[in-house]
């Protein structure tokens, strides 16, 4: 056998190694990975830190079902971000909501001290109307309020979109609280005191550019005011979260040069990364982006199915010393499990 024929011999042998080298990474199978940080299919994620237990607590949608047909929310909870416990349905249309029985999307929920006992506000979606519900922990059983919070698009707005992806915050600076909502238009209020109605003397269309599809997600830091939203439609690969920045909660948005949060990384085969939500370790300068994306490694091949198959997802955000936010890079690593100082 001469040089030359071992030589392509030797290649031959090695070229399917190499083949599979070059492509894409499709099968992830690496144990110490933890995206995605929950077992099944999940969307839209809201996330918590909970004062009363300590505990990290994550509420997505139930995802799965065509047409985004499910009709019950989970909680989950953590003490690290990384070991999620099913804390099992909190919240069930048909058997806990009168005035909606599918259709249950994008909750969020907020943790509120009265009268020196934790009360927790769950705003959620149900047949394209937001509602709220009402529990003293954090992992339910919650209970409706009745009737819907919001049930049309807000007088004024004539953009078309449905009424749906509440996004609730508290204003550090005025401890006042706010409701976020809209699809195809980005609406903003201050709660009442009760967190179950609105002032709407206070409402305003806040809707920041083209780009804005869905998705609100408001938070704070450093005296700047946080505005996320995810652009494109759930079904598309490139569905995608970017922000924008205000001076208060109700101001007008405005939008950096390079404002991407978080993009598709079709190299790890990683695509629709958006809605999201954000937590702050308690007492940290320490932040994560939560999200969801395609089913892994089936999304990208299921067509417009990809949009109600999908997964849940966390990683390190960070900023700039400007207050910029540095663009997330998505992965399937995850995060290390996180240490907080409350307990």
């Amino acid at each position: 056998m001469t040089i030359k024929t071992v030589f392509h011999f030797g290649l031959l042998m090695c070229l399917p190694f190499l083949l599979q080298a070059q492509q894409p990474s499709s099968k992830v199978s690496n144990r110490n990975y933890h995206n995605p940080v929950l077992k099944g299919l999940y969307a839209d994620p809201d996330i918590i830190f909970s004062a009363k237990t300590g505990k990290f607590y994550l509420y997505p949608t139930s995802d799965g079902f065509t047409n985004w047909t499910g009709t019950y929310f989970k909680a989950f909870s953590s003490p690290d971000l990384v070991n999620w416990k099913d804390e099992g349905v909190i919240l069930d249309l048909p058997k806990n909501v009168s005035w909606a029985k599918i259709r249950a999307w994008a909750p969020c929920i907020i943790e509120r001290k009265i009268n020196g006992v934790y009360k927790y506000f769950f705003y959620f979606c149900g047949e394209q109307k937001i509602g709220v519900a009402v529990s003293d922990n954090p992992a339910g059983p919650f209970i409706d309020m009745g009737k819907p919070l919001i049930d049309k698009r807000p007088e004024g707005i004539t953009k078309g979109g449905q009424t749906i992806d509440p996004d609730v915050f508290l204003d550090p600076q005025t401890g006042k609280y706010y409701l976020y909502w809209g699809n195809g238009y980005m609406a903003g209020c201050e709660l009442n005191d009760d967190m179950v109605s609105l002032k709407m003397e206070t409402l305003k269309e806040l809707t920041p550019d083209k780009t804005f599809r869905e998705g609100t997600h408001v938070f704070y830091r450093n005296g700047q005011y946080y505005f996320m939203w995810s652009q494109n439609d759930t079904r598309d690969p490139n569905y995608c979260v970017r922000y924008g920045t205000a001076s208060g909660p109700l101001e007008k948005i405005s939008i950096p040069t390079n404002n991407l949060v978080v993009f598709k990384d079709s190299t790890a085969g990683i695509f629709a990364t958006g809605h999201n939500s954000t937590i702050q370790v308690p007492e940290k300068d320490e932040w994560y982006l939560v999200y969801h994306r395609f089913n892994y490694p089936n999304g990208i091949n299921m067509g417009r199915e990809a949009g109600y198959n999908r997964e849940v997802c966390i990683d390190k955000m960070e900023f700039n010393a400007d207050g910029t936010i540095k663009q997330v890079q998505p992965t399937h690593a995850g995060i290390k499990p996180v240490k907080q100082l409350l307990r």
